[in-house]
Order: structure tokens, then sequence, then C-alpha cells
């Protein structure tokens, strides 16, 4: 059952900070207070397409600070396994330093919780989640195990989400921020429609 329109489910656990701090009370209400935020959750970590979705969004990072939007990533492992992937070498499969939270769910609660847990592993989906400065889901993207998401689009989705807050335009298939966007009303569509039919 999607969880988009919804507030996104709290939680508090062990996380590791970006200065490789580890804490055992990270509440993730508190820390995405009044901001975006994206929440995306991978199966395991020292596995095989995880290194390269969370390397993807340290690259991004910036982007999304840029964004005023909150990063927080989350696996059932621990948050010492978490720090010794950091501090694993990129040769030997590791991640590099983080520079955002890399929260713990060893109990599976929170992944329960988002309703994104494989059936048969108990690990869970590639979920992403985007959150808007009240709370609510506003997109999420769910991939099996084998298929890394595209962190552009998740960029994508928070520029849409930005020109919607601003404009109350909304935004048509395959938008991106230097494309037309459209009034919401029966004219606004036939007026877009008329200019980008070939576009589309």
């Amino acid at each position: 059952m999607t969880l988009v329109a919804q507030l996104a489910p709290d939680f508090s656990t062990s996380a590791v900070l970006k200065n490789e701090k580890i804490i055992d009370n990270f509440n993730f209400k508190k820390y995405i207070f009044k901001k975006k935020a994206i929440l995306f959750f991978w199966p395991m970590d020292f596995t095989f397409v995880c290194p390269s979705e969370i390397i993807a969004f340290n690259k991004c990072y910036e982007e999304l600070k840029k964004r005023k939007v909150k990063l927080v990533g989350v696996s059932c492992d621990s948050v010492f396994v978490h720090l010794a992937w950091q501090k694993t070498k990129y040769k030997n499969g590791g991640i590099g330093p983080i520079k955002y939270v890399m929260a713990s769910d060893i109990k599976r609660k929170i992944q329960k919780s988002y309703n994104i847990e494989h059936p048969n592993l108990g690990v869970a989906l590639r979920a992403s989640f985007l959150i808007d400065e009240n709370g609510f889901i506003k997109h999420e993207v769910i991939n099996d195990l084998p298929y890394g998401r595209n962190i552009q689009e998740m960029i994508r989705m928070i520029d849409a989400l930005d020109l919607y807050k601003k404009t109350g335009k909304v935004c048509p298939a395959n938008w991106t921020i230097k494309k037309n966007s459209i009034t919401p009303n029966h004219k606004g569509i036939s007026k877009y429609l008329s200019k980008n039919i070939k576009k589309i």
C-alpha cells in the first residue's frame, strides 16, 4: 500500500552522522523538522548494487543541500557495520566517507512501517521517499533488489515539488526545471498541449 499523501512514519534509532559520530537517539522527525527530506532504504551493507547507490546519493549531497533537503539512508545493518563500510576502500567494495545520516534498522521495524520489506528475504527493497516540509510523503519509488535507482529522478521530483509550492503550476510528463509547466485548468492544459505536443 502506497504511503504517498500520508504523513511519513516517525522513528528513533541509532545512526552514523556525517562526521562518523555514532548516536543512539537519532529521531527522524526532529531531524527533518520543517525541511524537505529524502528517506531511502537499501537492502544490506557490503553488497553489490548498494554501494553504487550510496555513493551516488553522496555525490548529489551538495545539490540536495542547495535545495534545502535533508538526506537519511536506512538499512538493517548496525551502525558499526555502516561505519566499517565507510572505512573500507572503494577497490574493496567500500563507500568512503558519507556526508549524510546512515541509520540502523536492526529490528526491521522502520522498513515494516514504510511497507517496503522484501516478502521472502526480510531485507528492505530499494525504496526512496520524498517528504515535504510538513512531513507528508509526496513521491515514492520502490525497486526490486537487482535494480539501482536513478538519483537524478529524485532531484527532478524535488524541483517539481518546489515549483508547485511556489507557483501552483503542475509538471507534465518528462518535465525538467528548464521545461514548460502547466497551469492546472482547461485553458492551461490546452495552451501547453498546443505548444508542446511534439516534445512530449
